[in-house]
């Protein structure tokens, strides 16, 4: 916890996220951008606010971000490292990050550069005027990656936000301004491989998005690969509930459709006897009402096993919070 003096009650203590993979020549720049924000700020909506910690979460990057932190907390009061036994990844240390924290809110915000620590207060505006506990940077111009990489992404968010999310959470970056203590509490709750973004829509109310401009990544190589990002997106698939579990057995209801549309046509061409039907059309009746039926019952089966993987993952039934009106979200604006 943050043991420096408490301050203005009415200003919003922010804690700084940031998971350190391969940031030896990002960091030091980040931090400058950073230690203009610890003076009292006050957002365009006349929200006071300052950044009062800055936690540097080592995850074992391959490059020498651990001697460059060390110099960071040495040359600034407020970088606070939190060292991983290894690496973990992103979202393991960004929750690690999380747990450690003790401000009113908790930024997190990737090593590389892109994103601007100068927006937070405008995410700070979103959440007051929306009463929102998660916010998300949206970004007004396409990510600094290739085309390919961007195009898979906006797919896979997609995918995520149309046919997978059932919770509050459809649309996300790693650029995101959260409640402390849900921040903190989901920390605790989230088990081992969760989608970080889906354990947050578990327990987040209202969920803004805030438009930001992302800026050039500071000339390091990016840490993922296409089997790092193909894990992520499997990963955030297996974590996001039974609503993906529900296409087996909507498949399997179409497909019996199917089949009863097939029977009802071969019957009355039998009838008929206007269309010549030869034995492939029984087999097929056969084909789509058994598969039908398969997929049916395995849709059934993988609804009682996702109760059991929601169990296993940490969601919790609910989370008790404190009064909104005495927290952060309460505070009023600072007259101009």
């Amino acid at each position: 916890m943050n043991l420096e003096p408490e301050g203005d009650p009415a200003t919003h203590r922010m804690s700084v996220v940031v998971p350190v993979y391969r940031g030896e020549k990002t960091l030091p720049d980040l931090l400058r951008e950073l230690a203009e924000l610890v003076p009292d700020q006050v957002s365009s909506d006349g929200h006071p606010f300052r950044v009062t910690e800055v936690l540097l979460v080592h995850d074992n990057g391959p490059d020498e971000s651990d001697h460059i932190i060390r110099e960071l907390a040495h040359n600034y009061e407020f970088v606070r490292p939190v060292w991983l036994s290894r690496n973990f990844g992103q979202h393991a240390a960004t929750l690690a990050g999380m747990a450690s924290s003790g401000g009113d809110w908790i930024v997190t915000i990737d090593e590389d550069g892109q994103h601007n620590p100068r927006y937070m207060g405008d995410l700070l505006d979103v959440a007051m005027r929306e009463h929102a506990t998660l916010v998300y940077a949206e970004p007004l111009n396409p990510p600094p990656h290739g085309v390919m990489r961007n195009t898979a992404s906006r797919g896979a968010k997609w995918v995520f936000g149309t046919l997978l999310s059932a919770g509050a959470v459809s649309s996300f970056q790693s650029y995101r301004l959260v409640l402390g203590e849900l921040g903190r509490s989901i920390a605790a709750y989230a088990g081992a491989g969760v989608y970080l973004d889906v354990a947050l829509g578990w327990v987040a109310g209202t969920v803004g998005h805030c438009p930001v401009v992302l800026r050039e990544e500071g000339g390091r190589p990016s840490g993922y690969s296409l089997r790092r990002l193909l894990s992520h997106f499997w990963r955030l698939v297996l974590t996001s509930g039974t609503r993906g579990l529900r296409v087996v057995s909507g498949t399997g209801v179409v497909i019996g459709l199917l089949g009863l549309l097939m029977a009802l046509f071969v019957t009355i061409a039998r009838i008929t006897n206007t269309i010549p039907v030869e034995g492939w059309a029984s087999v097929i009746v056969v084909v789509l009402l058994g598969v039908g039926a398969i997929l049916f019952s395995l849709g059934m089966i993988a609804e009682y096993v996702g109760v059991s993987v929601n169990m296993a993952m940490g969601k919790p039934p609910y989370l008790i919070v404190g009064d909104p009106a005495d927290g952060p979200l309460g505070r009023s604006p600072r007259a101009s």
